[in-house]
């Protein structure tokens, strides 16, 4: 789960995920092309993606296919999930103050 927040910090890897779920199987230089990067700078980030199995590469030729892989976001959601108490209780505390305040 370390590897996968460390990819999700990072603004142009969520990018490259966003877009990869719009548009599966992009290749590495359309994906790089969208993102004003180079290749290499790309593949860098594609590698830390790689490493953390947010992405899954396909090489047909001489052409690499890049796809998605959510499964470990999910566990990265349940982890995520467990807090949800307390945001809830926090936000009702605000929402509470913000009426209270509103009446008076």
């Amino acid at each position: 789960m370390d590897r996968t927040f460390w990819a999700l910090a990072d603004p142009t890897r969520r990018g490259v995920l966003l877009r990869l779920m719009k548009e599966p199987g992009l290749s590495v230089s359309d994906l790089a092309g969208s993102f004003s990067l180079k290749l290499p700078g790309m593949t860098k980030h594609l590698d830390v993606l790689s490493d953390a199995c947010l992405i899954t590469r396909t090489k047909t030729g001489r052409t690499v296919a890049v796809n998605l892989s959510a499964a470990p976001m999910r566990e990265a959601m349940a982890w995520l999930n467990q807090y949800e108490r307390f945001w809830t209780v926090s936000l009702d505390r605000l929402a509470a103050l913000v009426e209270k305040d509103g009446a008076q």
